[in-house]
Protein backbone atom coordinates (compact mmCIF):
# COMPACT_ATOMS: atom_id res chain seq x y z
CA UNK A 1 0.00 0.00 0.00
CA UNK A 2 2.55 2.36 0.96
CA UNK A 3 4.68 1.87 -2.48
CA UNK A 4 0.75 2.59 -4.29
CA UNK A 5 0.60 5.79 -2.34
CA UNK A 6 3.88 6.89 -3.24
CA UNK A 7 3.43 6.54 -6.98
CA UNK A 8 0.31 8.54 -6.34
CA UNK A 9 2.42 11.19 -4.93
CA UNK A 10 5.17 11.18 -7.35
CA UNK A 11 2.07 11.41 -10.40
CA UNK A 12 0.12 14.08 -8.70
CA UNK A 13 3.48 15.82 -7.86
CA UNK A 14 4.29 16.19 -12.07
CA UNK A 15 0.73 17.54 -12.37
CA UNK A 16 0.57 21.36 -14.20
CA UNK A 17 -0.32 24.14 -11.56
CA UNK A 18 -4.07 24.24 -12.92
CA UNK A 19 -4.71 20.26 -12.64
CA UNK A 20 -3.13 20.14 -9.31
CA UNK A 21 -5.53 22.95 -8.71
CA UNK A 22 -8.58 21.15 -9.88
CA UNK A 23 -7.30 18.10 -8.15
CA UNK A 24 -7.34 20.07 -4.38
CA UNK A 25 -10.90 21.34 -4.86
CA UNK A 26 -12.29 17.85 -5.90
CA UNK A 27 -10.53 16.35 -2.55
CA UNK A 28 -12.11 19.08 -0.70
CA UNK A 29 -15.40 17.79 -2.12
CA UNK A 30 -15.35 21.82 -4.30
CA UNK A 31 -16.54 20.05 -7.86
CA UNK A 32 -16.40 21.47 -10.82
CA UNK A 33 -20.42 21.43 -10.50
CA UNK A 34 -20.29 24.03 -8.06
CA UNK A 35 -19.10 26.76 -10.43
CA UNK A 36 -22.21 26.21 -12.20
CA UNK A 37 -21.67 25.89 -15.91
CA UNK A 38 -20.65 28.08 -18.17
CA UNK A 39 -23.08 29.06 -20.79
CA UNK A 40 -23.40 31.70 -23.93
CA UNK A 41 -24.96 34.49 -23.00
CA UNK A 42 -26.97 36.83 -25.23
CA UNK A 43 -25.14 38.92 -27.80
CA UNK A 44 -27.72 41.55 -27.39
CA UNK A 45 -27.09 42.72 -23.74
CA UNK A 46 -24.19 44.52 -22.43
CA UNK A 47 -21.45 42.52 -22.22
CA UNK A 48 -19.02 42.73 -19.04
CA UNK A 49 -15.22 42.18 -19.13
CA UNK A 50 -13.49 40.28 -16.97
CA UNK A 51 -12.04 41.06 -14.01
CA UNK A 52 -8.62 40.84 -15.30
CA UNK A 53 -10.23 42.64 -18.22
CA UNK A 54 -10.80 45.44 -15.91
CA UNK A 55 -7.68 45.48 -14.54
CA UNK A 56 -6.16 46.35 -17.31
CA UNK A 57 -8.29 48.36 -18.80
CA UNK A 58 -8.27 50.79 -15.81
CA UNK A 59 -4.21 50.98 -16.23
CA UNK A 60 -4.89 51.75 -20.09
CA UNK A 61 -6.80 54.65 -19.16
CA UNK A 62 -4.23 56.15 -16.76
CA UNK A 63 -1.54 55.98 -19.63
CA UNK A 64 -3.31 55.06 -23.17
CA UNK A 65 -0.08 55.84 -24.82
CA UNK A 66 1.68 53.24 -22.69
CA UNK A 67 2.27 50.22 -24.75
CA UNK A 68 3.33 48.31 -21.44
CA UNK A 69 0.90 45.55 -22.05
CA UNK A 70 1.15 44.73 -25.67
CA UNK A 71 2.24 41.17 -26.46
CA UNK A 72 4.78 39.81 -29.80
CA UNK A 73 6.21 37.19 -30.69
CA UNK A 74 8.03 36.59 -34.01
CA UNK A 75 7.30 32.79 -35.86
CA UNK A 76 10.01 31.39 -37.99
CA UNK A 77 8.46 30.04 -41.15
CA UNK A 78 10.63 27.56 -43.55
CA UNK A 79 10.06 25.81 -46.41
CA UNK A 80 7.60 27.07 -49.15
CA UNK A 81 5.12 29.27 -47.78
CA UNK A 82 1.55 29.27 -49.56
CA UNK A 83 0.27 32.44 -48.32
CA UNK A 84 -3.02 32.49 -49.35
CA UNK A 85 -3.60 29.32 -47.10
CA UNK A 86 -1.68 31.24 -44.36
CA UNK A 87 -4.03 34.04 -44.30
CA UNK A 88 -7.09 32.05 -44.73
CA UNK A 89 -5.75 30.21 -41.40
CA UNK A 90 -5.54 33.71 -40.09
CA UNK A 91 -9.00 34.41 -40.73
CA UNK A 92 -10.40 31.34 -39.62
CA UNK A 93 -8.84 32.02 -36.07
CA UNK A 94 -10.33 35.34 -35.75
CA UNK A 95 -13.96 33.85 -37.15
CA UNK A 96 -13.31 31.00 -34.35
CA UNK A 97 -12.62 32.88 -31.67
CA UNK A 98 -14.93 36.56 -30.92
CA UNK A 99 -12.54 37.62 -28.41
CA UNK A 100 -10.47 38.53 -31.56
CA UNK A 101 -12.84 40.78 -33.07
CA UNK A 102 -13.54 42.69 -29.86
CA UNK A 103 -12.36 45.91 -28.48
CA UNK A 104 -13.69 47.98 -24.84
CA UNK A 105 -15.61 50.70 -25.14
CA UNK A 106 -17.21 52.83 -22.32
CA UNK A 107 -21.26 52.83 -22.00
CA UNK A 108 -23.52 54.91 -19.18
CA UNK A 109 -19.75 54.79 -17.56
CA UNK A 110 -18.73 51.35 -17.55
CA UNK A 111 -16.41 49.74 -20.13
CA UNK A 112 -18.44 46.71 -22.08
CA UNK A 113 -17.10 43.99 -24.79
CA UNK A 114 -18.36 45.14 -28.11
CA UNK A 115 -17.80 42.31 -30.68
CA UNK A 116 -17.71 42.39 -34.31
CA UNK A 117 -19.18 40.40 -36.18
CA UNK A 118 -16.74 40.03 -38.68
CA UNK A 119 -13.17 41.29 -39.48
CA UNK A 120 -10.78 40.57 -41.86
CA UNK A 121 -6.67 41.20 -40.46
CA UNK A 122 -5.00 42.75 -42.34
CA UNK A 123 -1.23 41.07 -43.52
CA UNK A 124 0.96 43.28 -44.92
CA UNK A 125 4.14 41.87 -47.15
CA UNK A 126 7.60 43.54 -46.39
CA UNK A 127 10.41 41.88 -48.71
CA UNK A 128 14.02 41.93 -46.88
CA UNK A 129 15.55 39.61 -49.59
CA UNK A 130 17.43 42.27 -50.73
CA UNK A 131 19.15 43.26 -47.93
CA UNK A 132 22.54 40.84 -46.21
CA UNK A 133 21.97 38.84 -43.93
CA UNK A 134 23.52 41.26 -40.81
CA UNK A 135 21.34 44.01 -42.30
CA UNK A 136 18.32 42.00 -42.44
CA UNK A 137 18.70 40.62 -39.32
CA UNK A 138 18.41 44.46 -37.85
CA UNK A 139 16.04 45.38 -39.83
CA UNK A 140 13.86 42.56 -38.35
CA UNK A 141 13.97 43.10 -34.61
CA UNK A 142 13.63 47.09 -35.92
CA UNK A 143 10.37 46.29 -37.14
CA UNK A 144 9.54 44.09 -34.43
CA UNK A 145 10.21 46.88 -32.07
CA UNK A 146 8.29 49.49 -33.96
CA UNK A 147 5.15 47.00 -34.19
CA UNK A 148 5.65 46.43 -30.32
CA UNK A 149 5.83 49.86 -29.28
CA UNK A 150 2.75 51.37 -31.09
CA UNK A 151 -0.31 51.37 -28.80
CA UNK A 152 -3.42 50.05 -29.05
CA UNK A 153 -6.75 51.79 -28.89
CA UNK A 154 -8.82 49.64 -27.10
CA UNK A 155 -12.00 51.20 -28.44
CA UNK A 156 -11.33 49.82 -31.71
CA UNK A 157 -10.66 46.72 -33.21
CA UNK A 158 -8.34 45.21 -34.61
CA UNK A 159 -6.38 44.80 -31.26
CA UNK A 160 -4.10 42.34 -32.80
CA UNK A 161 -1.56 43.39 -35.78
CA UNK A 162 0.36 41.16 -38.22
CA UNK A 163 3.20 41.73 -40.64
CA UNK A 164 4.68 38.99 -42.75
CA UNK A 165 8.68 39.54 -43.60
CA UNK A 166 10.02 37.54 -46.71
CA UNK A 167 13.67 37.01 -45.84
CA UNK A 168 14.72 34.05 -48.39
CA UNK A 169 12.85 32.28 -50.94
CA UNK A 170 11.67 29.61 -48.51
CA UNK A 171 12.27 31.63 -45.08
CA UNK A 172 9.59 34.13 -43.56
CA UNK A 173 8.91 35.50 -40.05
CA UNK A 174 5.61 36.43 -39.12
CA UNK A 175 5.06 39.62 -36.56
CA UNK A 176 2.36 39.48 -34.36
CA UNK A 177 1.36 42.12 -31.84
CA UNK A 178 -1.11 41.80 -29.58
CA UNK A 179 -2.76 43.31 -26.58
CA UNK A 180 -2.63 41.72 -23.40
CA UNK A 181 -6.32 42.12 -22.69
CA UNK A 182 -7.45 39.71 -25.35
CA UNK A 183 -4.69 37.43 -24.75
CA UNK A 184 -1.98 35.61 -22.73
CA UNK A 185 0.64 32.97 -22.42
CA UNK A 186 -1.59 30.17 -22.67
CA UNK A 187 -3.87 31.53 -25.63
CA UNK A 188 0.09 31.64 -27.39
CA UNK A 189 -0.03 27.97 -27.71
CA UNK A 190 -3.98 27.81 -28.91
CA UNK A 191 -3.19 30.08 -31.74
CA UNK A 192 -0.10 28.11 -32.82
CA UNK A 193 -1.46 24.74 -32.82
CA UNK A 194 -4.67 26.06 -34.70
CA UNK A 195 -2.19 28.32 -36.82
CA UNK A 196 -0.25 24.81 -37.89
CA UNK A 197 -3.92 22.72 -38.41
CA UNK A 198 -5.42 24.82 -40.56
CA UNK A 199 -2.02 26.05 -42.79
CA UNK A 200 -2.10 22.40 -43.22
CA UNK A 201 -5.67 21.62 -44.10
CA UNK A 202 -6.06 25.12 -46.39
CA UNK A 203 -2.36 24.32 -48.27
CA UNK A 204 -4.21 21.05 -49.01
CA UNK A 205 -7.47 22.35 -50.56
CA UNK A 206 -9.27 20.44 -47.24
CA UNK A 207 -11.89 22.05 -45.01
CA UNK A 208 -11.04 23.19 -41.21
CA UNK A 209 -10.86 19.95 -39.37
CA UNK A 210 -11.02 21.99 -35.83
CA UNK A 211 -14.68 21.58 -34.02
CA UNK A 212 -16.54 24.70 -33.35
CA UNK A 213 -16.23 26.50 -30.01
CA UNK A 214 -19.93 25.94 -28.11
CA UNK A 215 -18.65 29.09 -25.24
CA UNK A 216 -16.22 32.09 -25.70
CA UNK A 217 -14.61 34.35 -23.51
CA UNK A 218 -17.75 36.82 -23.72
CA UNK A 219 -19.38 33.97 -22.06
CA UNK A 220 -16.87 33.11 -19.23
CA UNK A 221 -16.86 36.72 -18.09
CA UNK A 222 -20.22 36.62 -17.97
CA UNK A 223 -20.26 33.65 -15.56
CA UNK A 224 -17.25 34.92 -13.86
CA UNK A 225 -19.47 38.46 -12.86
CA UNK A 226 -22.11 35.88 -11.95
CA UNK A 227 -20.71 33.20 -10.26
CA UNK A 228 -17.63 35.22 -8.04
CA UNK A 229 -20.09 37.10 -5.36
CA UNK A 230 -21.69 36.44 -1.93
CA UNK A 231 -20.18 33.04 -0.40
CA UNK A 232 -17.63 32.10 -3.02
CA UNK A 233 -15.71 35.44 -2.86
CA UNK A 234 -15.93 35.49 0.94
CA UNK A 235 -14.30 32.23 1.03
CA UNK A 236 -11.55 33.20 -1.14
CA UNK A 237 -11.06 36.94 0.85
CA UNK A 238 -11.31 34.14 4.45
CA UNK A 239 -8.36 32.43 2.63
CA UNK A 240 -6.45 35.39 1.49
CA UNK A 241 -6.82 37.52 4.03
CA UNK A 242 -5.56 34.96 6.30
CA UNK A 243 -2.38 34.41 4.23
CA UNK A 244 -1.42 37.72 3.47
CA UNK A 245 -2.95 39.89 6.41
CA UNK A 246 -3.06 43.17 6.85
CA UNK A 247 0.67 44.62 6.32
CA UNK A 248 2.63 42.75 3.69
CA UNK A 249 6.55 43.70 4.25
CA UNK A 250 8.64 45.62 1.86
CA UNK A 251 11.64 43.81 0.64
CA UNK A 252 14.51 46.13 1.18
CA UNK A 253 17.20 45.14 -1.52
CA UNK A 254 20.23 46.37 -1.75
CA UNK A 255 21.68 48.44 -5.01
CA UNK A 256 24.84 49.84 -5.91
CA UNK A 257 23.00 53.44 -6.14
CA UNK A 258 20.04 55.20 -4.45
CA UNK A 259 17.03 53.88 -6.00
CA UNK A 260 14.48 56.36 -7.59
CA UNK A 261 10.88 56.38 -5.70
CA UNK A 262 9.05 57.42 -9.00
CA UNK A 263 7.27 54.28 -10.22
CA UNK A 264 7.78 53.09 -14.20
CA UNK A 265 7.30 50.72 -16.55
CA UNK A 266 10.57 49.49 -16.98
CA UNK A 267 11.02 46.12 -16.96
CA UNK A 268 14.38 43.68 -17.14
CA UNK A 269 14.66 40.67 -18.36
CA UNK A 270 18.15 38.22 -17.12
CA UNK A 271 18.46 34.90 -18.72
CA UNK A 272 20.76 32.28 -17.11
CA UNK A 273 21.89 29.41 -18.44
CA UNK A 274 21.50 26.44 -16.18
CA UNK A 275 23.67 22.97 -17.01
CA UNK A 276 22.85 20.11 -17.71
CA UNK A 277 23.84 18.17 -14.67
CA UNK A 278 22.76 21.08 -12.57
CA UNK A 279 19.29 20.73 -13.89
CA UNK A 280 18.85 16.71 -13.78
CA UNK A 281 20.03 17.79 -9.73
CA UNK A 282 17.26 19.82 -9.30
CA UNK A 283 14.74 17.65 -10.65
CA UNK A 284 15.67 15.11 -8.84
CA UNK A 285 16.09 17.14 -5.71
CA UNK A 286 11.94 17.93 -6.50
CA UNK A 287 10.82 14.42 -7.20
CA UNK A 288 12.51 13.27 -3.62
CA UNK A 289 10.17 15.99 -2.22
CA UNK A 290 7.00 16.13 -4.33
CA UNK A 291 8.19 19.40 -5.24
CA UNK A 292 7.42 20.78 -9.13
CA UNK A 293 10.22 22.38 -10.30
CA UNK A 294 8.46 25.95 -10.08
CA UNK A 295 8.71 24.98 -6.22
CA UNK A 296 12.05 23.93 -6.40
CA UNK A 297 13.03 27.02 -8.30
CA UNK A 298 10.73 29.10 -5.93
CA UNK A 299 12.69 27.75 -2.94
CA UNK A 300 15.48 28.72 -3.81
CA UNK A 301 14.99 32.18 -5.09
CA UNK A 302 13.68 33.10 -1.73
CA UNK A 303 16.85 31.86 0.09
CA UNK A 304 18.60 33.99 -2.33
CA UNK A 305 16.17 37.17 -1.68
CA UNK A 306 17.14 36.41 1.83
CA UNK A 307 20.98 35.86 1.78
CA UNK A 308 20.74 39.52 -0.15
CA UNK A 309 18.34 41.13 2.46
CA UNK A 310 18.25 38.70 6.04
CA UNK A 311 14.68 39.36 5.54
CA UNK A 312 12.66 35.91 6.51
CA UNK A 313 8.85 37.04 5.68
CA UNK A 314 9.37 36.94 1.68
CA UNK A 315 6.75 37.63 -0.42
CA UNK A 316 6.85 36.46 -4.23
CA UNK A 317 4.43 37.11 -6.81
CA UNK A 318 3.78 35.19 -9.91
CA UNK A 319 1.47 34.53 -12.75
CA UNK A 320 -1.27 31.76 -12.95
CA UNK A 321 -3.17 30.76 -16.35
CA UNK A 322 -6.19 30.66 -14.43
CA UNK A 323 -7.50 28.02 -16.63
CA UNK A 324 -8.73 25.62 -14.03
CA UNK A 325 -11.72 24.71 -15.83
CA UNK A 326 -12.26 21.90 -19.14
CA UNK A 327 -14.55 23.83 -20.92
CA UNK A 328 -11.78 27.17 -21.59
CA UNK A 329 -8.63 25.15 -22.16
CA UNK A 330 -8.85 25.90 -25.85
CA UNK A 331 -10.10 29.22 -25.43
CA UNK A 332 -8.03 32.23 -26.72
CA UNK A 333 -8.04 35.26 -24.33
CA UNK A 334 -6.98 36.49 -21.44
CA UNK A 335 -7.60 34.62 -17.89
CA UNK A 336 -4.21 35.25 -16.52
CA UNK A 337 -4.14 35.97 -12.88
CA UNK A 338 -1.71 36.59 -10.04
CA UNK A 339 -0.83 35.12 -7.11
CA UNK A 340 1.04 36.17 -3.90
CA UNK A 341 3.24 33.25 -2.66
CA UNK A 342 4.11 34.60 1.15
CA UNK A 343 6.52 32.00 3.35
CA UNK A 344 8.47 32.27 6.52
CA UNK A 345 12.15 31.10 6.62
CA UNK A 346 13.26 29.68 9.79
CA UNK A 347 16.74 29.11 11.06
CA UNK A 348 15.76 25.83 12.36
CA UNK A 349 14.31 24.65 9.45
CA UNK A 350 17.02 23.21 6.68
CA UNK A 351 15.98 23.26 2.95
CA UNK A 352 14.06 20.23 2.34
CA UNK A 353 11.58 21.62 4.89
CA UNK A 354 11.43 25.19 3.87
CA UNK A 355 10.59 23.16 0.70
CA UNK A 356 7.83 21.43 1.93
CA UNK A 357 6.54 24.55 3.42
CA UNK A 358 6.72 26.34 -0.11
CA UNK A 359 4.89 22.92 -1.55
CA UNK A 360 1.80 23.75 1.04
CA UNK A 361 1.76 27.36 0.16
CA UNK A 362 1.79 27.06 -3.77
CA UNK A 363 -0.86 24.54 -3.52
CA UNK A 364 -3.32 26.42 -1.50
CA UNK A 365 -2.69 29.41 -3.82
CA UNK A 366 -3.56 27.16 -6.65
CA UNK A 367 -6.68 25.87 -4.92
CA UNK A 368 -7.57 29.56 -4.30
CA UNK A 369 -6.76 31.04 -7.62
CA UNK A 370 -10.13 32.52 -8.52
CA UNK A 371 -9.66 35.60 -6.83
CA UNK A 372 -8.51 38.48 -8.47
CA UNK A 373 -5.98 40.15 -7.22
CA UNK A 374 -7.57 43.81 -7.17
CA UNK A 375 -9.95 41.85 -4.48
Amino acid sequence: MEGKNNGIIKRRSQLSAAKQAILEKRLRGEHESDHKQIERVSREIKLPPSFAQQRLWFLHQLDPKSYAYNDYDALLLQGSLNIKALKQSIDEIVRRHEILRTCLQIVNGQPVQIIAPALEIPLPIVDLQHLPDTEQEAEVQRLRLENYQQPFDLAQVPLLRLTLLRLKNREYVLLVTIHHIIFDGWSQGVFIRELSILYEAFSSGQPSPLTEIHIQYADFAAWQQNWLQGKVVDSLLTYWKKQLGDNLPVLQLPTNHPSSKAKTSQEGRQTLMISKTLSQAIKKLGDSLETTLFMTLLGAFKVLLYCYTGEKDIVVGTDIANRNRIEIENLIGFFVNQLVLRSYLSEHQNFSGFLQQIRKICLEAYAHQDLPLRN
